[in-house]
C-alpha cells in the first residue's frame, strides 16, 4: 500500500509531523514502513506557462518556435520538439535556472540559429513515472488543465512537495488497504482527529432508470448495492485526483474510471462502473457460474469459469467475475454516458479461490481476498456518485438500490485486565487502557476489571480476547515493556545422536579431501534412467505442474545429480573433481501416488581424475576402485561400524567387473564402483567411481555398542600363507574361513598379494595373506603358532579344495 503525505493529511491533522516521524510511530505500532519515497525527484525552477504562438522553425522541419507566458512582464521565446505543442495549451516551463530530474540544468540556448529562453518539459522530464503516464504523455510535452494559472509553481500544480510511504502489511490487517483506514491508524497513534468527508448526503433520486437486484449466491455475496448515474461528459480527471491515483501507483484513465479507483483507495471498498446502455437485461443477477461457461474480461482474456466462480450478469450474460475483473461486453467506452455503479461485499474465500485458478490479480480482488468493511459499502457508492455528478457532470438517474441478506452483526470481544497484566508482564493502568480504546475508536465499558469493547466492522482481524492484548501492547509502546528472562525447568540444547552422526560424516568425508554440494530434490527421468537407483522396483515421482523439464520428477538418488555435477566442473577445465552429498531421496513403488512417499536419507560420493595427494617427486596415480572403497572403509572405522562386506553386483549404469553392493549383516545398504563407459562418454567423464549409502542403516550400526581393548602388551608372531583356489572364490570368503578356523589367536589376516597366470593353472588365482598371531597373557611359542596355523591351512584344503602355492 502506498500512501501520499498530503492526502492522509486531509484526514488526520499531521501539522509538527514529518514523514520520517509518522513512518517511525507506524512502525512502531506494528504497521511496518519500508520506505519513504519523494514524488519531487528534484525539480526546482519549473512554473505553468501558456503558449500564446507555435510557428514552425525557419531552419528545422521537426522543430517549433513558441511564444510561453510564464507570468512575468515579458513572454519567453522558446524552440520545443514535441509533435503535440500547439498554441492555447498550459504546459510545464523550465525556466534559465531550472534543474530537473537526473541533475539535469536548464540554460539559454541556441537551436539552428533561433534563441530558446527555457525548455517545455514532458512528464518523464519532470520525474513522473512512465508506466503511470497515458500514451500522449509518454510521446509529447504534458498538457495542463486549462484551470491551471499561469507562472505558478508546478510543484505546487502536481503535488510534488509530497512523501509516498510504502506499507508492508500483513494479511490481517487489510483495514489499512485504505487512506481512511492508515488514518485511523495515524489518528491513534498521534492521539489527533479524524475529519472525513461527508458521505450520508441526499442527492437527487431519478426513476427514469430503475435497477433491479437478485442474489442467487447469498453465502458469496450477501451484500450488494447499486445506483445508476447518467448524462456523463467523459473527460480527462482534475490535476488533484491524478496527482493522488499516481501517487498511490494507479494510472489514470478517464473521469469515471478513475473515481471508482480513487474511492477504493480512499474508503478501501472496490467499486465497479458498468455501462449502462450496453447491459441486455433490466436487473443485476448475482450467481454461480454454469460449467463451462466463459467471461471475456477487461483485459481481452477469454476465461473460463467452473461452478465456483461467482458472475455478475445482467439477467442474461456475464458482464463480470464478482470481486476480480469486469467483462469487456459492460467496458466503460469514451461513447459512455450512463454508468450503473456497484458496490458490494464478496465472500474473501470466493474471490480468493477464483483469482488463483485464474491467475488474476487486480487492486480489487486483493481487497476482497482479505475482506472489507461492510459498513462502507453504501457510503463508498454515496461517495463515487458525488464525485460522479461533479466532475463528470452526471447526474443521479435511479435510487439507491440495496439488497442484504441478514444484518451486519457488532461483535463485543472481553479483556480481563488480569490477563492484560499476566500476558504482557507490566502492568498498564486501566485509565491508560481505556484511553488506548478511545484513541482507536473502539466504544467500551468496563465492569468489575473487565473491558467489554465493542469492536468497529473496519477490523476484522479482532475477534478473541489476545488481539484486544496485541492493540493495548503497540499502542501502549513495545519498547514500554521491559525484557524478562524466561523462569522455569529449562534444558539445555544439544545435537540428537542422528544429528550428531551425520554431522560426523560430513566431516570424514571432508577431511577426506569431498567437496560438499547440493542439488535440487528435483531432476530430469532422463538422468534418472542412466542409473538405477537402491531398488529396481523404485518408481520416480511426477510433478503435475512442473517449472521445467529439467525438474519433472523427485529424485531417487543422488548419484545422477553428482554425476551431472562433475560433467560441469569438467567442462570448465576441472579435472580431479572429488564430490559428495547428502540428502534426501523420495521412493515408492506406486504407479500412481496414493501415499506419502518414503524419505531416505542418503550419501552419496563421486570420484575422478588423478589422486590429489601426489607428491612433486613422484607422478600422481588414477582414482580407482580401491580408492572409493578405502574411504568408505575409512568412514566405516571413524564411526566404529564393523560387519561391512562387499558382493560383486552389475546394475545398470555401472561397470559389469568394478561395481559392488555394500552389505551390513547380510543387509543391503549402499552401492560402490565404477559408472559403465557408456556413461562416462555420454557426461564427457574419464573413469569415475562413485558411492551411494543409505544413512539410516549405518547410523544404527554406529549407535551400537563399541568394545575397546587395551594396547597390547606381549608381541606378535607373522606367518605368510599364499593358497592356489579356484578363480571364482571370492577372497572375502576365505578371510572368513581363515579368521573362523584360527580361533582366539588369530589377530590379523591382510591380503597383500592376487595372482593370476600359467604358473598357477587355467581357472585358479593365487591368493597371498600375511597372519599375525597373538596371545593376550603370554607370548607365544613357536609349537602354539605352527599348531593354529596348520589348521588354518587344512581348514582351507578342506573347504575350498585349496593347495600352498610352492
Amino acid at each position: 500500500m502506498q500512501v501520499s503525505y498530503r492526502w492522509l493529511n486531509e484526514y488526520v491533522d499531521l501539522e509538527g509531523v514529518t514523514p520520517e516521524r509518522l513512518a517511525e510511530e507506524l512502525t512502531r505500532g506494528g504497521i511496518e514502513v519500508d520506505g519513504i519515497q519523494s514524488r519531487n525527484g528534484g525539480v526546482d525552477r519549473v512554473v505553468v506557462g501558456q503558449v500564446t504562438e507555435a510557428g514552425s522553425h525557419p531552419n528545422a522541419d521537426k522543430l517549433k518556435v513558441c511564444t510561453v507566458d510564464v507570468g512575468q512582464e515579458e513572454s519567453l521565446t522558446i524552440v520545443c520538439g514535441a509533435p503535440n505543442v500547439a498554441a492555447g495549451q498550459k504546459v510545464p516551463v523550465a525556466l534559465h535556472g531550472a534543474k530537473l530530474p537526473g541533475g539535469m540544468k536548464i540554460k539559454k540556448s541556441k537551436l539552428r540559429g533561433v534563441a530558446s529562453q527555457g525548455m517545455i518539459c514532458s512528464a518523464q522530464e519532470l520525474g513522473l513515472p512512465e508506466k503511470l503516464l497515458s500514451k500522449s504523455q509518454q510521446e509529447g510535452i504534458l498538457v495542463l488543465s486549462d484551470d491551471e494559472a499561469v507562472g505558478t509553481n508546478i510543484e505546487d500544480v502536481l503535488e510534488l512537495q509530497d512523501h509516498v510511504l510504502e506499507l508492508d502489511l500483513t494479511p490481517n490487517r487489510s483495514d489499512c488497504l485504505s487512506m481512511w483506514g492508515v488514518a485511523y491508524e495515524a489518528a491513534a497513534l498521534l492521539d489527533r482527529e479524524l475529519k472525513f468527508p461527508r458521505t450520508d448526503q441526499k442527492h437527487p433520486l431519478g426513476t427514469t432508470k430503475p435497477v433491479d437486484l437478485v442474489l442467487d449466491a447469498e453465502d458469496d455475496c450477501p451484500f450488494y448495492a447499486a445506483q445508476i448515474v447518467e448524462n456523463l461528459k467523459l473527460g480527462p480527471s482534475p490535476q488533484w485526483m491524478r496527482n493522488r491515483l499516481i501517487a498511490a501507483g494507479i494510472r489514470p484513465i478517464n473521469n469515471v474510471v478513475d473515481v471508482t479507483n480513487y474511492v477504493m483507495l480512499e474508503t478501501g471498498q472496490p467499486l465497479h462502473a458498468f455501462d449502462y446502455d450496453r447491459l441486455e437485461g433490466e436487473e443485476i443477477l448475482v450467481r454461480g457460474a454454469a460449467a463451462g461457461e466463459t467471461v471475456k474480461t477487461l483485459d481481452g482474456v477469454t476465461r473460463a469459469c467452473d461452478q465456483g466462480t461467482l458472475l455478475i450478469t445482467d439477467g442474461t450474460r456475464p458482464i463480470g467475475i464478482a470481486g476480480v475483473m469486469g467483462g469487456e461486453n459492460s467496458e466503460v467506452t469514451e461513447q459512455t454516458a450512463t454508468v450503473l455503479l456497484e458496490s458490494a461485499f464478496f465472500s474473501p474465500a470466493s474471490v480468493r479461490r477464483t483469482a488463483r485458478k485464474l491467475g488474476l490479480r487486480s487492486e480489487a480482488s486483493n481487497r476482497f481476498e482479505k475482506g472489507v468493511d461492510p459498513e462502507r459499502i453504501v457510503p463508498a457508492l454515496q461517495r463515487a456518485v458525488k464525485l460522479l455528478t461533479r466532475l463528470a457532470g452526471g447526474n443521479v438517474a435511479s435510487d439507491l438500490t440495496v439488497e442484504k441478506m441478514g444484518d451486519i452483526e457488532e461483535m463485543t470481544v472481553r479483556l480481563r485486565h488480569s490477563r492484560l497484566t499476566e500476558v504482557l508482564g507490566v502492568q498498564v493502568p486501566e485509565t491508560a487502557v481505556k484511553d488506548i480504546f478511545r484513541r482507536l475508536r473502539f466504544d467500551t465499558e468496563t465492569r468489575d476489571g473487565v473491558y467489554h469493547v465493542q469492536v468497529p466492522t473496519r477490523r476484522p482481524d479482532i475477534s478473541i480476547e489476545v488481539d484486544l492484548i496485541e492493540e493495548v501492547a503497540r499502542l501502549y509502546g513495545y519498547d514500554r515493556i521491559p525484557s524478562t528472562l524466561p523462569w522455569g525447568q529449562q534444558s539445555p540444547g544439544a545435537l540428537t545422536e542422528e544429528q550428531r552422526l551425520r554431522r560426523s560424516f560430513r566431516h570424514t568425508l571432508r577431511n577426506a579431501g569431498l567437496h560438499e554440494v547440493i542439488n535440487y530434490s528435483l531432476t530430469s527421468p532422463n538422468l534418472l534412467r542412466e542409473l538405477e537407483s537402491l531398488s529396481s522396483d523404485v518408481r520416480p515421482i511426477r510433478l503435475s505442474m512442473p517449472m521445467s523439464d529439467e525438474r519433472k520428477v523427485l529424485r531417487t538418488s543422488l548419484v545422477p545429480q553428482l554425476v551431472e555435477t562433475a560433467e560441469y566442473n569438467v567442462h570448465r577445465r576441472q579435472r580431479e573433481i572429488r564430490l559428495f552429498e547428502m540428502g534426501r531421496v523420495f521412493l515408492t513403488e506406486e504407479k500412481r501416488l496414493k501415499e506419502l512417499p518414503e524419505e531416505r536419507w542418503m550419501v552419496a560420493g563421486l570420484v575422478t581424475g588423478v589422486d590429489p595427494s601426489r607428491h612433486w617427486q613422484k607422478q600422481g596415480e588414477a582414482v580407482d576402485f580401491y580408492s572409493i572403497k578405502g574411504l568408505l572403509e575409512m568412514l566405516f572405522s571413524r564411526l566404529g561400524v564393523e560387519g561391512i562386506a562387499y558382493e560383486s553386483v552389475q546394475p545398470e549404469g555401472y561397470h559389469p567387473g568394478r561395481t559392488a553392493q555394500i552389505r551390513w549383516k547380510g543387509e543391503p545398504i549402499g552401492r560402490l564402483g565404477q559408472l559403465h563407459p557408456r556413461v562416462e562418454e555420454n557426461h564427457d567423464l574419464g573413469p569415475t567411481y562413485v558411492f551411494e549409502l543409505s544413512l539410516d542403516p549405518v547410523i544404527r550400526a554406529a549407535q551400537g555398542d563399541h568394545t575397546y581393548q587395551p594396547l597390547p602388551r606381549y608381541p606378535s608372531t607373522t606367518r605368510d600363507l599364499a593358497l592356489v583356489v579356484d578363480e571364482k572364490i571370492p577372497a572375502s570368503q576365505l578371510e572368513t574361513a581363515i579368521r573362523t578356523s584360527g580361533g582366539e589367536l588369530l589377530d590379523t589376516v591382510d591380503l597383500f598379494d592376487v595372482f593370476v597366470g600359467e604358473q598357477v593353472g587355467e581357472g585358479k588365482k593365487s591368493v597371498a595373506y600375511s597372519l599375525s598371531y597373538r596371545a593376550d597373557d603370554r607370548t607365544l611359542t613357536d609349537e602354539e603358532v605352527n599348531r593354529v596355523h596348520q589348521a588354518v591351512i587344512d581348514h582351507l584344503k578342506k573347504e575350498f579344495q585349496a593347495s600352498l602355492r610352492q
